[in-house]
């Protein structure tokens, strides 16, 4: 373990700035738009509704 407090703390140099902030927006979006893929993909092998938000309001979609 490091003696130092400072070391531990320290994010990696890829995560820092508004580069860093675009990257993780984008992966974000990215693990998300696959969850939706795989949400449709297990509601429409069972046979069941996918739910989804428009307008405001949720809604149940036959996949």
């Amino acid at each position: 373990m490091p003696k130092n407090k400072d070391a531990t703390a320290t994010k990696p140099s890829n995560v820092d700035g508004a580069a860093g902030e675009n990257m993780t927006t984008r992966a974000i979006e990215q693990a998300l738009r696959r969850a939706r893929r795989q949400a449709r993909k297990t509601a429409r092998m069972y046979g069941t509704p996918f739910y989804t938000m428009k307008n405001g309001k949720i809604v149940a979609e036959k996949p």
